[in-house]
């Protein structure tokens, strides 16, 4: 696992790692079965709050991308190429509605959004 935490982005740390690792596990660069650090383990490396990395935990498993075994650990789901690929379009959609609500609070027109993407893209 490989986790950046950035202190002044604007996005919750809890968002940032529950992001970095989803993205990880929907990637492929964590594997089926790998067991995730304990909360207290993680949240000393990382030196943030115990709290917010059991928040990020709860998401990715409310998610359905890990599991927790209770007093053996949390470990990444078993999940086929299918559910893999739904969970990465429904969590793209659900970030794509907020950025697109906030593009048309400026009045943007779907084209002058897309040229802006491929600005930054």
């Amino acid at each position: 696992m490989n986790i950046v935490i950035s202190n002044t982005s604007e996005k919750p740390i809890y968002q940032q790692l529950f992001e970095q690792i989803s993205a990880q596990i929907i990637k492929g660069e964590i594997e089926k079965g790998y067991i995730l650090p304990p909360i207290r383990q993680a949240a000393k490396e990382l030196r943030i709050s115990i709290i917010t990395v059991k928040k990020a935990w709860e998401e990715l498993e409310r998610c359905g991308l890990i599991y927790t075994i209770t007093g053996k650990g949390c470990f990444v789901a078993d999940l086929s190429s299918d559910d893999i690929l739904q969970k990465r379009n429904e969590m793209i959609l659900k970030q794509m509605t907020t950025d697109t609500s906030y593009y048309k609070s400026f009045g943007l027109t779907i084209e002058e959004i897309y040229e802006l993407m491929k600005t930054v893209y």
